[in-house]
């Protein structure tokens, strides 16, 4: 279990809060989420915004939600917001070590492919995620 109030299995805590090693400087990020916005809401935009701070500074990761339709038309399961959050943080951790990381950029937009292949490194890395809900359902109080 995380701190911020979700329940999930371990295996998807991996990309909540991470170190990444910036390719060209050398030097050390520390990168931990921080929100998730429906942008269609903020920006009329067909994604989902996450935030993350990389080394104290906001960067967001644009999740288009055509990764949501094509993973539940191919596989019948849906992304729950944990694993939008792994995502977005493999996504970015992938940034940061292959040099693509620009420290002063604050957003990156995804495209359905680029989504859908740091989804399934994602899930090749942890698995599927579990079929029950990611938060506990509080029992009915009985009177």
């Amino acid at each position: 279990m995380t701190g911020g109030g979700l329940c999930y299995p371990q295996m998807f805590a991996m990309y909540e809060e991470f170190d990444a090693v910036e390719r060209w400087s050398k030097t050390r990020v520390h990168c931990a989420y921080q929100a998730l916005i429906v942008a269609i809401a903020t920006r009329h935009a067909d994604a989902v915004d996450i935030k993350f701070l990389a080394a104290g500074r906001p960067v967001w990761i644009s999740l288009p939600c055509l990764m949501w339709v094509e993973y539940e038309r191919e596989t019948g399961r849906k992304v729950s917001d944990p694993l939008a959050v792994q995502v977005a943080g493999h996504f970015l951790k992938y940034a940061i070590e292959s040099g693509l990381y620009a420290g002063g950029r604050e957003m990156y937009s995804l495209t359905r492919p680029q989504a859908m292949e740091h989804l399934q490194a994602v899930l090749r890395e942890h698995g599927e995620p579990p079929q029950q809900p990611i938060t506990p359902w509080p029992e009915p109080l009985r009177y």
